[in-house]
């Protein structure tokens, strides 16, 4: 009796996908509306608050895409190399490294340019700025190139030595540039097809033809951005898919594999996809909250004499400081003593931005008046 192929890149009909459109009918009419309603919000801010909020999304996008492979990112970095790419100014401005400014210019590159077509060598050069030294870690790849599955298939597996369990196998390498080339005809098609549905199908196809030896689901996610903002009808970003994928990570692969090994009917990724991007949207709402009150709080601080240092801590603060605020935090951030990083905040006392939390503790804490 013959095996069954177990992958859907190996079914007759691959990659002729179906779904059941009635049951993306609701779920993605929410999304549109969400879509809708988030546009419409900031097309209301002034030029400066949509630069703000931009900033953040791209930024918590980068953050986060990289995150979801394992490796995390600077945010201070990240904040600095998109700024520069956007032609903005912000306070506090670092320089990069180099492996941060490849990912922010593939992130930049898939919005701003999400017009221009999909072709191989956009695909190489986005590959080339994700490693620049040609190495992930210690190993060396082969960048801008598809992968050659020399030492063996590519696979996602789980477990010890021995006890491995193969979640997929990607198509062999010999099948590379013949399954791309059907996908970037596909992907550069104007099709009568939702662009928010193409973004989810795109997805799970390049990520299931998996060309690279690394970096397949940091492009895949720019792909989706790339789509989500031709369905928006913008090159600005003010969501971040990648957040939420992030915080449903474990849902994120359970849902693939499982489509991945079923039948060539992807309704129910589709509608995952929906729901995740649903969510995204929706926490967008927190975030621009957070750029409206940053606004006011220095349009209110406006005179307010301040340093370098305090400017610095004023906006991590603003952006939400992870854990308590001390007078040892402050100087370990801002590199100065600890009797500096003291009179800078007793100074921010006495203008009333700062106070002393009330649930004291062993040491003091400080938080912002709001």
């Amino acid at each position: 009796m013959p095996r069954l192929k177990p992958y859907i890149h190996q079914k007759q009909q691959w990659p002729i996908f179906t779904w059941e459109i009635t049951s993306l009918i609701k779920p993605l009419s929410e999304v549109r509306n969400l879509q809708g309603r988030l546009i419409g919000k900031m097309e209301s801010l002034g030029f400066e608050l949509q630069n703000e909020a931009q900033l953040d999304a791209f930024s918590l996008d980068v953050i986060k895409s990289s995150e979801i492979e394992g490796e995390i990112l600077s945010l201070d970095q990240v904040r600095s190399s998109i700024a520069r790419k956007l032609g903005m100014e912000i306070a506090g401005s670092i320089e990069s490294d180099r492996d941060v400014d490849g990912m922010v210019d593939m992130m930049v590159d898939a919005t701003k340019n999400c017009f221009a077509p999909l072709t191989q060598e956009r695909l190489f050069d986005w590959h080339a700025a994700l490693f620049p030294t040609g190495r992930s870690g210690m190993y060396k790849l082969r960048v801008a190139d598809w992968r050659n599955d020399t030492t063996g298939p590519m696979q996602v597996v789980s477990g010890a030595l021995g006890k491995e369990k193969i979640h997929f196998e990607a198509p062999a390498s010999e099948l590379i540039p013949e399954e791309i080339n059907r996908f970037l005809v596909w992907y550069n098609q104007n099709q009568e097809l939702d662009l928010v549905l193409k973004a989810a199908i795109a997805h799970l196809w390049f990520v299931t033809i998996h060309p690279f030896e690394d970096g397949n689901g940091r492009i895949t996610r720019a792909l989706t951005d790339m789509l989500l903002a031709q369905s928006d009808q913008s090159t600005q970003r003010f969501y971040s898919m990648s957040a939420q994928i992030r915080k449903e990570r474990k849902q994120y692969y359970e849902i693939l594999e499982k489509t991945q090994q079923g039948n060539l009917d992807i309704t129910q990724w589709m509608l995952w996809f929906l729901n995740c991007l649903s969510g995204a949207l929706k926490s967008t709402n927190s975030t621009l909250t957070t750029v409206l009150i940053k606004a006011n709080f220095w349009k209110e601080h406006a005179k307010t004499i301040l340093n370098a240092r305090q400017q610095k801590m004023l906006n991590m603060l603003l952006d939400g400081f992870e854990g308590k605020l001390t007078s040892s935090k402050w100087a370990k951030i801002t590199k100065c003593s600890k009797d500096t990083a003291v009179r800078d905040i007793n100074d921010l006392i006495e203008k009333g931005i700062l106070q002393k939390e009330v649930a004291g503790g062993r040491s003091t804490n400080y938080e912002l008046i709001m």
